[in-house]
Formats: C-alpha cells, structure tokens, sequence
C-alpha cells in the first residue's frame, strides 16, 4: 500500500504524514503540496499537488492507493472546485480510498456557514465518486487559543460571542491519529464521523489556561456584531466575521458533539485535563 496525503506542507496534513510515516516508514507515504520544498522536511517523496490542476494532480497520484484529501483555503465556491479536481484526478489514478477532512459548524445563519456549506458539498461529491471513502468532521483547533495567551494575558480576559454554547475542540496531533486511522483500518469505509474531543464552555477554556499558564483570565460574553467588529480590526474584512460566525455556531450548539474519537482510532481523544497539565510541565 502507498498512502498519501494533500496539503503536506500545511499544519494538519504535515502532522497526518508525520503520523503516517510513524506507522509504515517513510518508503510508503507520499506528500502532495503545491510548494513541494515546503515539505521538504517530512523525509519522504513530495510531489507536485496543485489543487488548481487536475491533470498535474492525476500524474502525482500515480501509484497511490489511499489518499486523505485535506480541505483546502480557497473561497469557497472556488474549493468546491479544487476538490472536485482532487477527487476526479484520484479515480482517475486508480486511488482505492478517499477520506476527506471536513470539518463541524453551523451550516446556516452565520458568516461561517459559507464554508461549511462548501464541505459538505465535497462530501456530496465524494460519496457520489463511487471511490472507497470515509470523512471526517473537525472539531475547532484548540492550539490558536493556546497560541494566544499572550493576547489573552495583556487583555486579562477572554471576550467572544460563544456565550455559555460548549465547543467539541480538538488539536492537530489528535486528528493525525484519526485521519491515519481512517485512511488504513478495516471497516473504516462509507463512515462519517465528528472528530473532536470532550465539549466544554470557553469559561472552562480559561480555567484550563489560567491553570497552564498562571493567568488569571475571566470570559466575557459580548454581542455578536461586537465580536465581528473586534475580530475585524484585527484580522481584516474578510477573517474577521468568519471567525465571528465560528463563535455564532458554538454559542448556537453546532460544536456541542460527543465525537467518535473513540471509535475511529480504539482510544478516547486526549483528555483536556491531560493536555493542558502538559503545557504546564
């Protein structure tokens, strides 16, 4: 079997590649990613991914047998797209299974459910591919939190739109271990499945970081459009009220998921008491 994996000079998939060479050894894993020498460092073959270009996609994916397909970053009408060109070029290459990263959130209402719409037509498509498939739905990523600290220290407080909504987080290293799971266990096929860890409120969140870090950070809940106004300055007109509708959807519930963690990889997902207590160290 030779595994492959898109994207791998993004966070997510170089972490899924990392994982996979754990399992196999480097001589069956292969990266695709438009930079290829971005990549360099993983010790294995990198070749050419574009999602942009299905006939260079096709070539790339030569001789692969499973392919984890990770979603990519472009507006979302355009992704629908690009991923087609991905799944096209995989069946077309003789790839036998297709898993897909997805990812949870409000599919209506907010300025993120754009997005998330985009995915869930890709799991349309994939499901229609008549390819060997198995997707799974992200939690947030908990590390921009972690990442953040030094914002959330000088601030001395927490302040989004989540209100007391819960959020099914989950990390980077976590998912590598589902997605591997995924792309290589039997009875993996045709299954679609929320990847997150145990839900908690963003005053837990800062507790678990007041607890790490040694801040003393409290959450504030504040109205949606000044949470967009806030995110906005800072990140711009087009992040901003994304990040803002990702807030919306945990305070509306569309994190608050008990996750098939479990079941996918055969272990429970890291505990956050575990996590945090490791940052601490």
């Amino acid at each position: 079997m030779t595994y492959a994996v898109t994207a791998a000079s993004g966070q997510l998939g170089h972490a899924i590649a990392e994982r996979l060479i754990d399992r196999f050894g480097p001589e069956q894993v292969i990266g695709l990613a438009r930079s290829p020498q971005n990549a360099a460092d993983l010790g294995i073959e990198i070749r050419a991914g574009d999602y942009d270009d299905r006939a260079q996609l096709e070539a790339s994916l030569a001789g692969v047998s499973a392919l984890v397909l990770v979603s990519g970053m472009a507006p979302p009408d355009d992704r629908i797209l690009q991923h087609r060109n991905v799944i096209a070029a995989a069946k077309s290459a003789g790839v036998s299974r297709l898993v897909y990263t997805s990812i949870q959130g409000p599919e209506d209402g907010t300025p993120f459910s754009p997005i998330v719409q985009s995915n869930r037509q890709t799991e349309a498509d994939i499901r229609a591919s008549g390819l060997d498939w198995a997707i799974g739905r992200n939690g947030i990523y908990i590390e921009p939190d972690v990442d953040y600290i030094d914002s959330y220290r000088a601030r001395g407080e927490i302040a989004n739109s989540a209100g007391d909504g819960c959020c099914g987080y989950t990390t980077r290293a976590e998912l590598a271990e589902a997605y591997a799971a995924l792309l290589t266990r039997g009875g993996m096929g045709g299954r679609l499945v929320n990847l997150n860890g145990a839900p908690i409120t963003q005053a837990q969140l800062a507790a678990y970081l007041n607890a790490a870090f040694g801040t003393d950070l409290r959450y504030r809940a504040i109205s949606p459009e000044a949470y967009v106004a806030d995110r906005t300055a800072e990140l711009g007109s087009f992040f901003g009220p994304i990040i803002g509708g990702i807030y919306d959807g945990i305070r509306l519930g569309a994190y608050d998921r008990p996750g098939d963690f479990e079941m996918v990889t055969g272990r429970a997902h890291q505990s956050w008491d575990e996590y945090f207590a490791a940052l601490a160290d």
